[in-house]
């Protein structure tokens, strides 16, 4: 049987199948595509938020356990069964005079910054550091974003922005949580004292923390990746001053200055300062030199070992 294809060029055009002159026209006459950084970040944005709803239960359940876990414990169990925890100041006379006027401060409201750092920097890290493992690894699904017509820096930004989003959603998770678990009497007492600071705060904290898993994943060997966790993640948080303001260190000296390495502190300093004020806390400009700085920083390295990682 002689099919269309396999027909003279006369048959195949009386038969309405284009001929291969008119098929070069359509392919020269055709509009040349102009694909441009915004429409393509934007569509690798929206690809992960399809993932990110896809798996929104998962996200979700992540996000929410380990502050619940936390407060439950802290500001509802501890309570119950010691009486409560306050902190009758911050660091020096003036901040104990201050706390002394307001009322004693109880833990829960201690520890709503710190849980918010905390928060910031474990859905951050987690965010991008284990999809980028797993890309790199057994998948290889990077090397189909990588054919996407931009730079591959720009792969990197948007893997730090998409972090940046969970990070962001951990750390607001916090507040409802704070509010609704915790004994009788034992609510937490913050107020947000300056919203723009507020906001550059979480902003500049959710991206310098999506820019260390971007980092952290590029450089970390996968099958170490056990290792984050016990000497990234959980000195972070313990000495992070997230059960604690800094300035109540000033008793071990050493240790004060040694915990400024941990980019934890400055986020939970710099929360404590907009939403505890009345307890000691870190200067702001040290704060916002630190996460803007650091986001920088770590930004560009991360950036550059991605860059690295990926043409290799």
């Amino acid at each position: 049987m002689t099919t269309i294809k396999d027909a003279p060029p006369q048959v195949a055009e009386q038969a309405g199948a284009p001929s291969a002159a008119q098929i070069a026209a359509l392919i020269a006459e055709a509009p040349e595509p102009r694909p441009t950084l915004v429409r393509t970040f934007n569509a690798m944005m929206a690809r992960e938020f399809r993932v990110l709803r896809r798996n929104a239960i998962a996200t979700f359940t992540r996000a929410v356990m380990q502050p619940l876990l936390f407060v439950f414990v802290f500001a509802y169990v501890f309570p119950k069964i010691g009486g409560g925890f306050n902190l009758g100041g911050g660091a020096g006379a003036g901040a104990a005079a201050a706390a002394g006027a307001a009322g004693s401060i109880n833990l829960a409201t201690i520890l709503v910054p710190g849980l918010m750092a905390s928060m910031l920097l474990m859905q951050g890290i987690m965010a991008v550091t284990f999809p980028l493992v797993m890309e790199f690894s057994w998948q290889r699904t990077i090397e189909d974003r990588a054919l996407a017509p931009v730079p591959i820096r720009v792969l990197a930004i948007q893997k730090i922005v998409a972090g940046a989003v969970q990070s962001f959603i951990g750390a607001v998770i916090v507040f409802p949580i704070v509010l609704l678990v915790h004994a009788s009497g034992q609510a937490p007492h913050v107020h947000v004292t300056n919203w723009a600071l507020f906001a550059v705060i979480l902003v500049f904290a959710s991206l310098f923390t999506s820019s260390l898993g971007l980092l952290l994943g590029t450089v970390m060997d996968p099958r170490k990746m056990q290792m984050l966790f016990a000497v990234i993640l959980l000195p972070a948080t313990m000495l992070g001053c997230v059960y604690y303001p800094w300035s109540a260190l000033h008793h071990i000296e050493w240790l004060q200055i040694l915990v400024l390495i941990n980019p934890m502190v400055y986020m939970s300093e710099g929360l404590r300062a907009v939403l505890t004020p009345e307890l000691g806390h870190m200067p702001l400009w040290a704060v916002l030199a630190a996460l803007i700085g650091g986001t920088v920083a770590v930004g560009y390295l991360g950036t550059r070992t991605f860059t690295k990682r990926v043409l290799n």
